[in-house]
């Protein structure tokens, strides 16, 4: 298996990380390999996949919860105020 050395890792980044590990019960590097195939999975998926959830998700949601375009626009201009 090949090696992997990561230089300057921020330390707030590298606490979460072992606080991580610790909660998880894996070593702080079985914890970074885990994390970097869970990314290098998300990377590889298809966006119309993706997107057709999305889609599906939105369908399922109660009525009161879907926004129209012109609430949305709506929204954006107030905020922008």
């Amino acid at each position: 298996m090949a090696t992997l050395t990561l230089k300057n890792v921020p330390d707030d980044l590298y606490q979460r990380l072992k606080e991580a590990a610790a909660r998880n019960r894996r070593s702080l590097n079985q914890e970074a390999i885990t994390r970097l195939a869970a990314a290098d999975t998300r990377d590889q998926r298809d966006p119309e996949e993706v997107l057709r959830n999305l889609r599906d998700r939105r369908v399922s949601l109660p009525p009161h919860k879907q926004a129209t375009l012109e609430e949305v626009d709506r929204w954006k201009r107030e905020g922008r105020a």
